[in-house]
């Protein structure tokens, strides 16, 4: 564990080396982005992070601003915002002009789409499970936020779940709540922006987006394949919005066939590159265009 002070902030950082040691600047450093609220880093350690070091990629897993243990100012939770504590913390990391890999879970895989639109010059490669993007997503998770916030403002839950020595519960509850109702969360998710087929059409890297054949997000992650210039969509069959829990195994072996393919066309500056990203078909799911 580390804690890295960025874009004024303290970070907590987890950094995993590339299994082979070897030290390639021009391949792309995997990052990951998790979801919002419950969620942390540790939701990707397993299932994908040292998976992916495994396979010869330096990962890099933090928690986001307000999350886990990372500090949680009272501002500051739009995706501008999130944009810079990335590339501020990658710079404090040394990382600051090495091509990114960007792994998005739900609304980490938002914030990594800002990321690409921002620094074309830095994301080489965009791989995101379950990311809400078009329709009325801001107005259903403003609304589902909101109902949470009241109910926790209301309920004595962090101290019954104390008591009955549910002590991880009982933080991630205290964390939920905290930043619920005592930071701008909610407000700067409601003042949020959708994409437009016109910011998928600026991309340059490659995008996979991931989704469960039952998932509300489908159409979003739909419009996003059909008008990336690279990008591709793999459904997979009979899951809904989790697919980061349901789905390890599948999903793992999607994801590594896209970075690998990914790598594969970067160059030292990922902008400078104009081949089209190779097509990834592993065995499971179905690739839409």
């Amino acid at each position: 564990m580390a804690v890295v002070l960025a874009n004024s902030l303290r970070f907590h950082v987890q950094r995993l080396p590339a299994a082979d040691g070897a030290d390639a600047p021009d391949r792309p450093v995997v990052v990951f982005l998790h979801g919002l609220v419950v969620d942390n880093l540790s939701s990707f350690y397993c299932p994908l992070a040292v998976p992916v070091a495994r396979a010869g990629h330096e990962a890099v897993l933090y928690d986001l601003r307000g999350h886990g243990r990372t500090e949680r100012p009272a501002s500051g939770y739009d995706g501008r915002t999130a944009v810079r504590d990335l590339f501020a913390l990658l710079g404090a990391l040394g990382l600051g002009q090495r091509p990114v890999h960007l792994v998005g879970n739900s609304y980490g895989g938002t914030l990594a789409l800002h990321a690409a639109l921002a620094r074309p010059d830095l994301v080489a490669g965009l791989t995101l499970l379950e990311p809400p993007l078009g329709g009325a997503w801001v107005e259903n998770m403003v609304d589902t936020l909101s109902a949470a916030a009241l109910s926790l403002e209301d309920s004595p839950v962090p101290a019954e779940l104390l008591t009955l020595r549910l002590r991880k519960a009982a933080n991630l509850t205290a964390i939920a709540d905290a930043l619920l109702n005592r930071t701008t969360l909610i407000d700067d998710i409601a003042a949020s922006r959708t994409f437009t087929p016109a910011d998928y059409a600026r991309l340059r890297c490659p995008v996979l987006t991931v989704c469960g054949e039952h998932s509300e997000l489908v159409p979003g992650a739909r419009e996003l394949a059909r008008h990336a210039p690279k990008g591709a969509l793999r459904i997979l069959p009979g899951l809904g919005h989790d697919v980061l829990k349901e789905s390890s195994g599948v999903l793992r072996e999607s994801v590594l066939a896209h970075l690998d393919a990914t790598a594969a066309k970067t160059p030292a500056n990922p902008s400078a590159t104009t081949a089209a990203a190779a097509a990834v078909r592993p065995r499971a799911g179905a690739l839409v265009r």
